[in-house]
């Protein structure tokens, strides 16, 4: 009987990923619910104990020795104590065993949805326990079922939901199909462990880019920063620290075959590494390639707060020939939007015959407290560029559209 209890248990362990402890502890806790609900109250102080020489549970009742017992639910006299226990003391704490008579086929039936629900609480904190240190990994996930709004992944031995606005656009998802997936949060909720991730995040290049290439994984190339437009386009900025290693040539590879891996593996949005400088003004027009940038003046270097507690971000602005500003801009803004959020500075396009004005207007306003906030204000700027601008190339505009 022993041994099918043990065997019965490990199953339970093995399908269910938690503790043998976890699941002792919930059938002690069960009987004893039990046995205060037919035989008890809940003021007594029940242990259960699963001996390995017997076939049913033990049910004892623990009471402290005291002169004047005023509450026998937790307390006896030291002449009832030394019937059990001799050498009983006022102070001891003595076990009384209560077992009904056959009581292991009714505790087992009466503790059934108890023992379900501890099984249930121990599996969702073994699942939390699993992954709570794993937040910014990459998962290897397998599609289980797809729904128009989620797609279902089940995460070793998991299922967890994949919403829209976490897939790649564009992106067909079918059962069986296994996909890479970033673990951005961990949470633990009333339902249970709740497992953020997502197929849009930049966090899912940079990993992608550290096990696909050597030198980023093993520190020699740095990943300082990544802008995203997922499914479309990421700009990712990387730097060496060792001068006889190329970042550039190291993370695209040999005849691109690296980057192409990373590229893949996102549904083939398109990446462009773009090596990192301390230097903004070589740093934005570097980050706005393919376009050819004729100058660039930094306007305001540090984010700040003004006395009014308005945040001030920082700002450029970028000057390019006529013939370059649809490529520097992109379709639909995204070349100048994913400079803006690889810099950190917010871009102003003007046409490269406007640079002396813009000049002029800054030496007027230089010196003066207000410059970096006023300036971009008050000089003159270029619209946004339409939504139909022209992009960087045929490649470029059959991807975006």
């Amino acid at each position: 009987m022993r041994a099918s209890f043990i065997a019965a248990i490990n199953q339970i362990c093995a399908e269910k990923s938690v503790k043998p402890e976890q699941v002792l502890e919930a059938v002690k806790q069960a009987i004893a619910t039990a046995f205060r609900k037919d035989f008890g109250n809940k003021e007594q102080e029940i242990r259960v104990e699963l001996d390995e020489g017997k076939d049913m549970p033990t049910i004892l009742i623990v009471k402290e020795v005291v002169e004047d017992v005023e509450n026998d639910n937790f307390e006896i006299s030291v002449k009832d104590a030394r019937k059990v226990k001799p050498d009983a003391e006022v102070g001891d704490e003595i076990t009384i065993d209560v077992t009904p008579v056959g009581y292991g086929r009714i505790a087992a039936q009466a503790a059934k949805q108890v023992i379900l629900q501890k099984l249930q609480e121990a599996e969702k904190q073994s699942l939390y326990e699993m992954f709570k240190d794993r937040e910014n990994e990459l998962l290897t996930a397998t599609v289980t079922k797809v729904e128009p709004n989620w797609v279902t992944l089940e995460i070793e031995g998991m299922a967890v939901s994949l919403p829209w606005r976490e897939q790649i656009p564009g992106e067909h998802y079918y059962t069986g199909k296994r996909i890479r997936v970033y673990l951005d949060k961990v949470e633990l909720t009333g339902k249970g462990p709740q497992l953020r991730i997502s197929r849009t995040h930049a966090g899912l290049v940079r990993k992608l880019l550290e096990l696909e290439i050597p030198e980023v994984r093993n520190g020699d190339v740095t990943i300082k920063a990544i802008a995203r437009d997922a499914g479309f386009r990421s700009k990712v900025a990387v730097a060496s620290s060792d001068p006889r290693i190329d970042p550039i040539g190291a993370c695209v590879g040999q005849k691109g075959v690296r980057i192409q891996a990373v590229m893949e593996e996102i549904n083939g949005e398109r990446v462009d590494m773009i090596e990192w400088s301390d230097d903004p003004i070589r740093l934005i027009s570097t980050s706005l390639q393919p376009a050819s940038i004729s100058a660039v003046i930094i306007v305001n270097d540090e984010e700040r707060f003004d006395d009014q507690s308005r945040r001030i971000k920082k700002r450029a602005a970028v000057f390019v020939e006529e013939a370059q500003r649809p490529m520097a801009i992109g379709k639909k803004g995204q070349n100048i939007r994913l400079a803006t959020e690889l810099t950190g500075f917010e871009l102003d396009m003007y046409n490269y015959e406007e640079l002396p004005a813009f000049k002029a207007k800054l030496s007027e306003l230089k010196g003066t407290a207000a410059l970096e906030e006023t300036a971009p204000a008050e000089i003159p700027q270029e619209e946004a560029a339409p939504a139909e601008a022209a992009p960087e190339t045929q490649e470029d505009a059959a991807k975006t559209e």
